[in-house]
């Protein structure tokens, strides 16, 4: 896993802890585009620009914030390939650099900040005005999509007044133990680091089943930017977590409310089209190599997000 030093490409292992716990570095770029134009990013059509891996869970929910919010023609948006090596993310025939004609996403993060020191990761939200990075925090830019492009976008509200604290509060519960949770049972370097992680995995996701045994979504009776946050984690969980992380203890399938409410979510209008499990697996299998070193993509399994749900039942 490479990151850039001072500018400067830089390869090493994943990073973890004296007890072979994977530890997720921190995103570091947070500047905000806001309504009233305060923090020097207005919302404005045409101006931003999003960079997102369609493998990647954090960069996913940015795009279905982007496709719910009716933003289409508003922030323009490309994806990286799907392989990611020892150079990063990086860009292809099948998936070119539209705006700058870049061989790497590092790129990009130098030729906003040549100095930068981090990791380079998806979503990067860019200002095509400044020739900056405003934002590379998931958690944060779906937030700016739902909330700061007023008129531009449609006016369905993914963290309405009087639901922001229980949001928040969701966001939190969800992800370490099951947004992380995957990535701390793959990467795990030790047997008790991957029992510590896949257990609190499988405990949080047993928590939720029975949450969602009694209403539709994590907050109540209308979908939240959480119910995006971990639809993203959900719908790759059969197809690659479960074997390629050995996050093998249930599959979502098996657990009657979790399975249809990914169903549910899924069948939201537009956000099947953003859901690639071509990308999703081949990134997955075909790039970390320390945990599936033959590179093998598995052809299975098959998974239908389109058969009825029921949830209605629930409101």
């Amino acid at each position: 896993m490479g990151m850039l030093v001072e500018g400067a490409w830089k390869t090493g292992d994943l990073p973890k802890d004296g007890e072979g716990r994977f530890v997720r570095s921190s995103t570091t770029i947070r500047d905000r585009i806001t309504a009233d134009g305060s923090s020097g990013h207005p919302p404005e059509a045409g101006r931003y620009h999003l960079y997102v891996a369609w493998a990647c869970p954090w960069a996913h929910r940015t795009a279905i914030l982007r496709k719910v919010k009716g933003l289409e023609d508003i922030v323009s948006l490309s994806s990286v390939d799907a392989f990611m090596g020892g150079d990063g993310w990086t860009f292809s025939g099948d998936f070119p650099d539209p705006l700058f004609a870049m061989s790497h996403l590092r790129d990009v993060y130098t030729k906003a900040d040549p100095e930068y020191t981090g990791r380079v990761t998806t979503p990067v939200l860019w200002d095509k005005e400044t020739g900056s990075i405003v934002n590379n925090e998931s958690r944060e830019i779906i937030r700016m999509l739902d909330h700061e492009f007023g008129g531009l976008s449609n006016d369905t509200d993914f963290c309405p007044p009087g639901l922001e604290d229980d949001v928040e509060r969701t966001l939190d519960e969800i992800y370490e133990p099951i947004n992380n949770g995957v990535y701390r049972s793959g990467f795990a370097q030790s047997q008790s680091a991957y029992e510590e992680a896949v257990g609190e995995l499988f405990d949080a996701l047993d928590h939720w089943e029975g949450i969602l045994g009694n209403q539709r979504y994590l907050c109540g009776d209308r979908i939240t930017e959480a119910d995006w946050a971990m639809f993203t984690t959900l719908v790759r969980f059969d197809a690659v977590y479960h074997g390629h992380f050995k996050c093998n203890v249930r599959r979502i399938v098996d657990y009657p409310n979790l399975w249809g409410y990914a169903r549910d979510l899924y069948q939201y209008p537009g956000v099947a089209d953003t859901v690639f499990l071509g990308e999703i697996k081949t990134h997955y299998y075909s790039s970390h190599e320390s945990v599936n070193p033959t590179r093998i993509v598995p052809v299975g399994p098959e998974i239908d997000f389109t058969t009825p749900h029921g949830r209605e039942k629930l409101g």
